[in-house]
C-alpha cells in the first residue's frame, strides 16, 4: 500500500469531518444537524451522483463491457450474502444471519460518494455506468436474504411477504433517486445540463463533509448498543468487507481494465448497507436485531473502508 496515499486519505477533511462527529458525541456536545437538514443532504448526493453519472454515461459507448459490469456486480452481491450467511448463523441466531449477510452483501451509496471523492483526490476518472452498477446492486442481497430466510428459518413468515419486500427494495428512494438521476443526466440536453453543473459539482464535497459529520455523530450513538455482541462480531465487520474488497479488487481485472472502475467495483464489495437493507429487513426478519446489523455497518465498516480500506484497494488495482 501506498502510504502516501493513506497518509493524504487520513487528512481529507471529509474524513475528519466524520471524526468531528464522533469526538462531539463522545464529549456530549449539543452539536446537532436537523433531521430535514441531513435529509436534504443525503438526497443532493444521490441526485448529483446519479445526475453526473447519466451525463458521463450519455458520452460513453455502449460497449460489451457495460453488461459485463452490471452481470459482475450483481454477480458479487448475490455471492457475498449467500457465503456469509453459513459462517454467521454459527454464532447468531438465523434472523440476525440472515439480516447481517444481506446487510454485508447490498451496498453504501455514501462509500460510493466517498470512493468518488477519493478518485477524484487521485484525479482518476470512473465510467458513468458504475453509478448505474452501484444502484442494481442494492436489491441482490435482500432477495438472496429473504430467500435464505424463508428456507432456514421456520418461525419467519418471510415468505408471504416476499413480494413487498422485493417491491420495497425496487421503490426505495435512494433506488428510484439514483436510477431517476442517471437517467434524467443520460437524456438531458448537455448545454442545459451545464446550468446547473455548479449545484452538482462544486458544492458536492462540502455538503459530504457535512453529511459525514452526521454519520460520524450516528456512529458513536449507535456502537454502544453492539458491544454486547463480542469481539467475533466486530472481526466479521473488518476482516470480512476487507477480503471482499480485496477479492474485487484482483477479480475486477477480467471485467474492465480502468482502474477507476476497478476501484468502485472493490469499494462495493466491501460496503455495507445501513439504509435500505434495514428498511426491508423490518419486514423480512422482523426478530433481527438492528442493534447488531446497523452499528457493524455504520460503526466498524464505514469508518474502516473510508480510512484504511480504499488505499488499500486502490493499491491492488494499480499492481494487478
Amino acid at each position: 500500500m501506498d502510504f502516501q496515499i493513506l497518509i493524504s486519505n487520513l487528512t481529507n477533511p471529509t474524513l475528519l469531518f466524520f471524526l468531528l462527529g464522533i469526538v462531539a458525541t463522545l464529549i456530549k456536545s449539543d452539536l446537532e444537524i436537523p433531521s430535514s437538514s441531513s435529509k436534504f443532504i443525503s438526497l443532493y448526493l444521490l441526485f448529483a451522483i446519479g445526475f453526473k453519472g447519466g451525463q458521463e454515461l450519455a458520452h460513453s459507448n455502449f460497449e460489451a463491457e457495460i453488461y459485463y459490469s452490471i452481470l459482475f456486480g450483481l454477480t458479487v452481491a448475490s455471492l457475498i450474502p449467500l457465503y456469509t450467511f453459513f459462517i454467521l448463523k454459527r454464532k447468531i441466531s438465523i434472523s440476525d444471519a440472515g439480516a447481517v449477510a444481506a446487510t454485508y452483501g447490498s451496498v453504501s451509496a455514501v462509500t460510493f460518494v466517498s470512493a468518488v471523492s477519493f478518485l477524484e483526490a487521485q484525479q482518476i476518472p470512473y465510467s458513468g455506468h458504475m453509478v448505474a452498477v452501484m444502484a442494481f446492486m442494492e436489491s441482490p442481497a435482500i432477495i438472496v436474504g429473504v430467500i435464505l430466510l424463508s428456507i432456514y428459518d421456520k418461525e419467519n413468515d418471510s415468505k408471504s411477504n416476499l413480494g413487498s419486500i422485493l417491491s420495497h427494495s425496487f421503490t426505495n428512494g435512494s433506488v428510484v433517486l439514483i436510477f431517476g438521476s442517471l437517467l434524467i443526466g443520460f437524456i438531458a440536453d448537455t448545454k442545459q445540463a451545464e446550468g446547473i453543473k455548479p449545484f452538482t459539482t462544486d458544492i458536492f464535497k462540502g455538503f459530504l463533509a457535512l453529511f459525514l459529520l452526521e454519520m460520524g455523530m450516528v456512529t458513536a450513538r449507535r456502537f454502544s448498543s453492539f458491544k454486547k455482541y463480542g469481539l467475533f462480531l466486530s472481526l466479521f465487520a473488518v476482516v470480512v468487507p476487507a477480503i471482499n474488497g480485496c477479492i474485487v479488487a484482483y477479480a475486477s481485472q477480467f471485467v474492465t481494465h480502468d482502474v477507476g472502475n476497478r476501484f468502485i467495483f472493490a469499494i462495493l464489495a466491501a460496503s455495507a448497507s445501513y439504509i435500505a437493507v434495514p428498511a426491508a429487513m423490518k419486514l423480512a426478519a422482523p426478530k433481527a436485531d438492528p442493534g447488531l446489523y446497523i452499528p457493524m455497518a455504520l460503526g466498524l465498516t464505514f469508518p474502516f473502508n473510508i480510512s484504511i480500506g480504499m488505499p488499500l484497494y486502490y493499491a491492488i488495482v494499480t499492481q494487478c
